[in-house]
């Protein structure tokens, strides 16, 4: 990953808006001959409109990763129903994914009532649960992926982009296992299968980025209600190291590690707190740590790092906008929160991000004003950092 020698450099966490006419084409059934002609044009046009936009590393904002049944929302995800082998559709076991939610219980009202939660629900009909061996059967798909980034026209340097991936942790949390004899069993079988394709984007040349709400939701999730943090300290530690077996083979300046709490839009009353599990996040094999630091819920996160030494060599991308509000941040916010992190970890130890994907979490206008004013807080912070 490039290092910004005089400026604070700019990013994303992955997920931009969809052309209507690509998300058209996805929901066809069966497959639209088009779409493959189509999907290597929209990544030519969205690294394009990224670079016009001043953003620094850039994606192909995860056009290829969708499926019929999740076009927008969960797609960073769901994309692995058509690369894993092992799973099948089936209802939902008890109540859903957020069946268990200590916050679900806690404003059982909002989770009723609120339409943007239905709406994830809506995207999630049936599970695709575990009932044979887990095999990663992808290639075609991810080769596809990598080539339509190859092919886009001009300068662009491999070093600069960033591929995404799902964290086999968030791939136990939304797929549940009906195969294996223990949960673990079943989390080593995921990561097992994952590392063909955290290996493959690596030896592409691009940076690989590992998506994993996963290991802090599960606190929410599945211990809050009825469990307790050791227990549930104890399972992130085994996903950690799950995680690290699939990364082995990859240089860890080649990893970027996002991590968020699930970014739904509802009131994250019990997210694991950054401080519990800070320890954790560092043990992961990457170059760079990609967190929530723009929302209400998670802002004060900065804090953190006054205690907490960043390793040398590792660089953090905190989240300076965020995707849980239609509110543009104002430059002068986003450069203060730069500074606010660049003070407590050497400024070249920043990279500005956003808290987590902006596609179908806001408007495409909103998000790309909330990545103008990235990009116009960062030069704002590096005047004043770097003079």
């Amino acid at each position: 990953m490039p290092h910004g020698a005089h400026r604070i450099l700019t990013t994303h966490a992955g997920s931009l808006p969809r052309p209507p006419d690509l998300v058209e084409l996805y929901r066809t059934d069966p497959p639209s001959s088009a779409l493959p002609g189509r999907l290597r044009e929209a990544v030519a046009e969205i690294v394009r409109r990224q670079r016009a936009a001043g953003i620094d590393l850039v994606n192909d904002g995860e056009f290829g990763k969708a499926v019929r049944r999740a076009v927008d929302y969960g797609a960073w995800a769901t994309y692995v129903y058509e690369r894993l082998a092992g799973f099948e559709p089936k209802p939902p076991p008890g109540d859903g994914i957020l069946g268990r939610s200590k916050d679900r219980g806690d404003f059982s009202a909002f989770y009723a009532e609120d339409e943007s939660v239905r709406e994830m629900m809506r995207a999630r009909p049936r599970a695709m649960v575990c009932t044979a061996p887990v095999e990663y059967v992808g290639q075609a798909a991810l080769a596809r992926d990598l080539d339509n980034l190859r092919a886009v026209p001009g300068d662009l340097r491999p070093a600069d982009v960033f591929v995404t991936a799902v964290s086999p942790a968030s791939i136990e949390a939304l797929q549940p296992n009906a195969h294996y004899a223990t949960q673990e069993d079943y989390g080593w079988a995921v990561a097992r299968a994952m590392r063909e394709e955290y290996t493959a984007i690596a030896k592409a040349g691009f940076v690989l980025q590992i998506d994993d709400p996963g290991l802090a939701v599960l606190w929410d999730w599945w211990f809050a209600r009825d469990g307790t943090f050791a227990a549930f300290r104890k399972f992130a530690e085994s996903r950690v190291e799950m995680l690290n077996h699939a990364l082995a083979q990859i240089p860890e300046d080649g990893i970027r590690y996002h991590l968020c709490w699930g970014s739904w839009h509802g009131p994250h009353s019990t997210d694991a707190p950054l401080r519990d599990i800070v320890d954790l996040v560092l043990r992961v094999r990457a170059g760079a740590y990609s967190l929530e630091a723009g929302n209400v819920r998670h802002e004060h996160d900065w804090a953190v790092w006054r205690d907490v030494a960043l390793p040398p060599g590792k660089r953090l991308i905190p989240g300076v906008v965020s995707h849980s509000t239609n509110v543009v941040e104002h430059p002068e916010l986003v450069a203060e929160r730069i500074v606010q992190y660049a003070e407590l970890v050497g400024p070249e130890n920043v990279i500005a991000g956003t808290d987590c994907g902006l596609g179908g979490r806001v408007h495409p206008q909103i998000a790309w004003a909330k990545l103008a004013a990235l990009v116009e807080g960062a030069a704002l912070a590096s005047r004043r950092l770097f003079g």
